[in-house]
């Protein structure tokens, strides 16, 4: 499930990801607000929160992750991963020099320090 964090400036989008993460949950959830923002903004930000109940993505989702990441390339201004998912953090750490933009990953219990980086 995804759900939408809210108190952000308007070019800042941040999200929760809990228990499975799914094609659905993208496609009414992630991709909408993205479209928004881009409506608005050449760039947006983008705080992902992998909550400690996080278990995963089917490959519906994975596959909107991708789709989304490679038709916005050049969007993304910032990003801040906060999860404590060994898996998932090696995959950002293995994969971030490949994302324009700026990316930085960050543990469940600096999700406040997150917050602020992205903002600021």
């Amino acid at each position: 499930m995804i759900t939408k964090i809210s108190g952000l400036p308007e070019n800042i989008l941040g999200f929760e990801a809990s228990e499975e993460v799914t094609a659905e949950d993208y496609e009414t959830v992630l991709i909408p607000e993205i479209e928004a923002v881009l409506e608005k903004y050449k760039k947006v930000r983008l705080l992902y929160h992998f909550g400690p109940d996080f278990k995963g993505f089917t490959a519906g989702a994975m596959w909107d992750d991708a789709k989304v990441g490679i038709k916005h390339l050049l969007a993304w201004e910032k990003i801040a991963f906060v999860t404590d998912v060994h898996w998932l953090r090696n995959t950002i750490q293995c994969i971030s020099f490949i994302i324009p933009g700026t990316v930085k990953l960050f543990g469940n219990e600096n999700l406040d320090a997150a917050r602020d980086w992205i903002i600021y």
